[in-house]
Order: C-alpha cells, then sequence, then structure tokens
C-alpha cells in the first residue's frame, strides 16, 4: 500500500490568512504515507504574503508541488477542475488551505481503496474547532456505507468536502465540479452517485475543520439558501429526491434564512452536528 501515489488537490485565493494556509500544508507534508504531489490551483492573483509561502514550499521540496494559476478568481468549483486536469495521479486527496488533516488521514483512506477497488470516493467525519485546533466545539458526523449514503444524499451532503478521497476519472467521468454558486461539493457528490460511483465514510474524524462566526452568517444568506434549494430541485426533477425530500429542503432552508445567528448556532449543533 505504501507504493499507492496519490495527489493533494488545494485551492486558494486572496483572501486567505498565510499562518492558516502554513498549516494545512504542513498537515499534508506530514502524513504517514506522503503525498506523490500537491496541486495548488491560484485562484486570481494572490498577495505577496500567500505567493511568498507557495514559493518557500517550492523551494523546500522539489518536484512535490504543482502550480497552477488563473488569470481571475473563478471560484472554488471551476479552480478546482483546472486543478484536477493537472493531478498525475488517479487518487486526489481534497484539501481546504485553512483546515487541518491529521497525520493518518490519507493512510487510512488509501487503505480502503487498497481493500476495494470498486470506491470511488473515502471521506470521512470531521471535528470543528474555534480559533485554536485545540478547542474543538462539534463534529461533523456522516454515514459510514453506501447504501446509508445514498438515502442521506438526497436532503445534505453526504461527505464532509476538505476530508474526502476520490479517483479522478469518476469525477471527470460526471464532469467535474459544475458552477454551482457555493454548492459544488453536493451538486458533485449526488451526481457521482447518481452515476454509479460506490461510496464509504471513514467513521472517524480525519479532518480539524476550521469553523467561525462568519460560516453561521454564510450559510443563512439568501444567495446561500436559494442556491442549496436549487441543486436539490434539479435532483428531485431527475427522480433521485423525493418530493418530501424536497420540500424538506425547502423549509429548512427558509428556518436557516430567517433565524438569527445565535438560534442557528443552536439548530446547527442539535440536528446537524454532534456537540462535543
Amino acid at each position: 500500500m505504501n507504493n499507492i501515489k496519490y495527489s493533494v488537490l488545494m485551492s486558494i485565493y486572496h483572501k486567505e490568512k498565510p499562518d492558516f494556509f502554513i498549516k494545512s500544508i504542513e498537515s499534508m507534508l506530514r502524513q504517514t504515507i506522503k503525498p506523490d504531489e500537491i496541486v495548488i490551483v491560484k485562484d486570481g492573483p494572490l498577495t505577496p504574503e500567500l505567493d511568498q509561502v507557495i514559493n518557500k514550499y517550492i523551494n523546500q521540496e522539489p518536484g512535490l508541488f504543482t502550480i497552477v494559476p488563473l488569470e481571475k478568481n473563478l471560484g472554488l468549483g471551476l479552480a478546482l477542475n483546472e486543478g484536477l486536469k493537472r493531478c498525475r495521479n488517479e487518487l486526489v486527496a481534497r484539501m481546504d488551505t485553512d483546515d487541518i488533516s491529521l497525520e493518518n488521514r490519507c493512510e487510512l483512506q488509501l487503505r480502503e481503496f487498497d481493500n476495494n477497488p470498486k470506491l470511488c470516493i473515502v471521506g470521512s467525519w470531521t471535528n470543528e474547532f474555534f480559533e485554536e485546533p485545540s478547542n474543538i466545539v462539534t463534529s461533523r458526523i456522516v454515514p459510514e456505507k453506501h447504501e446509508d449514503i445514498m438515502k442521506f444524499s438526497r436532503r445534505r451532503s453526504p461527505f464532509n468536502h476538505p476530508t474526502v478521497m476520490y479517483k479522478k476519472t469518476s469525477v471527470l467521468d460526471c464532469g467535474g465540479y459544475q458552477d454551482v454558486l457555493r454548492k459544488e461539493d453536493i451538486d458533485l457528490f449526488i451526481r457521482m452517485l447518481h452515476n454509479g460511483c460506490f461510496s464509504m465514510n471513514i467513521p472517524k474524524p480525519l479532518l480539524l475543520f476550521r469553523s467561525n462566526e462568519d460560516n453561521y452568517k454564510r450559510r443563512k444568506t439568501w444567495v446561500n439558501c436559494k442556491s442549496y434549494i436549487s441543486v436539490i430541485y434539479r435532483f428531485w426533477k431527475m427522480g433521485y429526491s423525493s418530493t418530501t425530500d424536497l420540500i424538506v429542503v425547502v423549509i429548512g432552508q427558509m428556518v436557516m434564512f430567517l433565524s438569527p445567528v445565535w438560534l442557528l448556532k443552536i439548530l446547527s449543533d442539535s440536528f446537524l452536528r454532534k456537540k462535543n
């Protein structure tokens, strides 16, 4: 299994914080099975500080980093498409530029792919933290088995996006990421599942997800809620989600949009996440 090669796919834009970016990269360099390649998409021009971080690692790890510069900001989904095209390995681990992967994350995912060649996508749970990684506040638990993932996906994203490792060809065969505002992940995952991709989640947190007040504010914007409903509506028209699924999503998103942030936090921690 140690001979299995994989790429890491990241996308960064100018608003990211250099110190968060460094911690994210370092967590991938410390993997018990080191990546063969780290692809970083520069989604538009970056700050000098972020460019300095990238250049430092290029010099520190010759041949490991592939940098994909984009002339303008395309958004996460389209930027990831450009990076995915440049990945030289079939197995690709997604990683966000402000999160932290546990050291054995990729080893455990590679083991699952090695044990079951039918797998196309493997994710895991996450621990969410505020400020410092030691301050774990909640966990996002997702279904482990494929059958439960299919059922769960009719209403919600069945994977934590920055935890997934997937097969490059499986993603491309489904058309890659689409230009779906802030919901490119669930849109891709449902298309992959609808296309017959076999999946699983490792039932343990393998990534520390950086959370803050802005995350809750973004979830309750009308743009975010409308985009979510539009995605599920499209899959309802395809026959993937039921009418009941669609109604539940519409009601849930309207409650989210109308709720104050303090109430949204309570609802999220009570129904969508496991409180620590």
